[in-house]
């Protein structure tokens, strides 16, 4: 049936009002990966993405780098959870993106102190009591997640080839925890250490996937490249 090679966006911009754009490293990264690809990876029968900027900037990015080209599909599935909105509800005093700034300005450490609270905020939304507080729920999320995952299995068997499918941490983590076996409640566990532009490799069968490559980087590999190694 193929092979479905999840990749996550480039680096973002962190800190700025608009996350959702990459930054100048999340660019390069991107390049990066689209000129490994063009040596090591077979041409895909169809590309995928969600439906957010970084997405679709890193696709594009990357697949002109490749010299490649196919079909095209957004999948709503692949979209990240709502990073906004979860650190609202968690903690309503730091709603404005001026006062959350001003939080992690007096940490020594903002990412740090960023990851904390983030990660905290996504332990509320996935604990499940305050349902009521998200315009989409975890569950919905996991669902949708998954759903995407089974659209893309069933355009792979149809096409008989690979697909490369540009998403985020939080599906990448929902799928790998789901062909794991992983407690659900450890999903996160699997996505904080992802990193900007890195590879995880599904191998698509008819009743069951496998889990090849998760959260490899080897188009940023070397001392001359650490710089591009980034996970936010």
């Amino acid at each position: 049936m193929g092979e479905l090679l999840l990749i996550r966006h480039g680096q973002a911009s962190f800190g700025a009002a608009d996350y959702d754009q990459l930054s100048p490293v999340g660019e390069q990264q991107s390049r990066r990966l689209g000129q490994w690809l063009r040596d090591s990876a077979t041409p895909p029968a169809l590309i995928a993405s969600g439906t957010l900027r970084r997405h679709t900037q890193t696709l594009q990015l990357c697949v002109d780098a490749a010299g490649v080209d196919a079909a095209r599909l957004t999948l709503p599935g692949l979209d990240e959870l709502d990073h906004v909105e979860l650190l609202k509800r968690h903690r309503p005093d730091l709603a404005s993106h001026a006062a959350l700034s001003a939080e992690l300005a007096r940490s020594d450490d903002p990412q740090r102190a960023f990851q904390k609270i983030f990660a905290a905020a996504v332990a509320r939304w996935i604990g499940g009591a305050h349902d009521g507080d998200y315009q989409r729920t975890w569950q919905d999320f996991h669902t949708q997640t998954l759903a995407a995952l089974q659209l893309l299995s069933d355009r792979a068997a149809a096409s008989e080839g690979d697909i490369w499918a540009f998403t985020s941490g939080g599906p990448i983590a929902v799928i790998v925890t789901e062909l794991l076996g992983v407690p659900v409640a450890r999903t996160f566990a699997l996505s904080w250490p992802l990193v900007n532009t890195g590879l995880t490799r599904v191998r698509l069968g008819p009743r069951q996937h496998q889990l090849i490559t998760y959260n490899a980087w080897p188009h940023l590999a070397g001392a001359a490249h650490a710089g591009l190694v980034t996970h936010r």
